[in-house]
């Protein structure tokens, strides 16, 4: 695996793949990687021939009192992660590589709607800061297929709405959340998590899965469903920002016929802030 920070030298290993035929994946990343993000790349290499991550701790998407300063940053752990998943190429470019005239000033592009909603609203700036960089780095390694991860589902359905509104070629592939073994989404923030809180952050998942049964019974409640999954994670001892129930492809709130469904939540507890959230689908008639 070669790494490199600039954007020319991406679009220089990237064009002679693309002249020998080869399909480009990306992998798009803020490093401090984990078996979930491993698990990305494998996902990937179903899909073409050669693959690129990016590894970019984007300042855009963080708010002024969020861990930007402090967010976990393990370069060379990150490069050999990737070159055993068999990555091709590590993109890890400085900020001014990426906003040559600072990120307060760069160009933004939003999702309007999608962009407000659910994190939008506790994290203001947070989704435009994701659309846009990602933009960015479309542009920059022009891939044919690019994989998220589906526990930031959020922030899958707003990448796939600004590629097809912006018209770009690349597939947008979602990958199942890659769990611990007793139900915690692996995230780089379970590591703010202190071993007593460790031992607690499973009640995110089972909660989701708790309310997933109600809607699999044909429980069409859903504000019902909300109060629930909000009070039991108050009572655990964790802040939830929101426990919500969506329509899985546009994070509408539902009618009570819909029947593909996304239950989202996002947590506090200690230091960390955690979401998780769990696709389910309603019967049908």
């Amino acid at each position: 695996m070669e790494t490199v920070a600039t954007i020319s030298a991406v679009r220089e290993r990237v064009q002679a793949w693309r002249r020998a035929g080869a399909r480009v994946v990306f992998v798009p990343t803020m490093g401090n990687l984990h078996a979930g993000h491993v698990s990305l790349i494998e996902t990937a290499r179903r899909y073409g021939e050669r693959f690129v991550s990016s590894i970019f701790v984007n300042p855009m998407q963080f708010g002024p009192n969020e861990d930007f300063a402090h967010y976990p940053r393990t370069p060379h752990e990150d490069e050999r992660m990737l070159a055993d998943a068999g990555c091709d190429l590590m993109f890890m470019p400085d900020v001014a590589e990426i906003y040559p005239h600072g990120s307060e000033r760069a160009a933004r592009v939003e999702v309007p709607g999608l962009s407000r909603i659910l994190e939008g609203e506790f994290r203001p700036g947070h989704m435009e800061g994701v659309s846009t960089v990602v933009a960015k780095l479309f542009h920059i390694v022009e891939p044919d297929v690019a994989v998220f991860g589906e526990k930031d589902f959020q922030q899958l359905t707003v990448i796939r709405r600004m590629v097809t509104e912006l018209c770009m070629r690349v597939e947008i592939v979602g990958a199942p959340t890659l769990r611990d073994t007793d139900g915690l989404a692996l995230s780089s923030r379970n590591q703010y998590l202190t071993a007593a809180e460790r031992k607690l952050a499973p009640v995110i998942f089972r909660t989701l899965t708790a309310a997933a049964a109600r809607v699999r019974s044909g429980d069409a409640d859903f504000a019902s469903i909300e109060r629930f999954g909000f009070q039991e994670l108050e009572r655990a001892g964790l802040r939830p920002d929101y426990f919500s129930v969506r329509r899985a492809e546009d994070l509408a709130t539902p009618s009570a016929d819909a029947r593909a469904l996304v239950i989202l939540t996002a947590a506090r507890l200690g230091k960390a802030r955690l979401i998780d959230n769990v696709q389910v689908a309603r019967p049908g008639d």
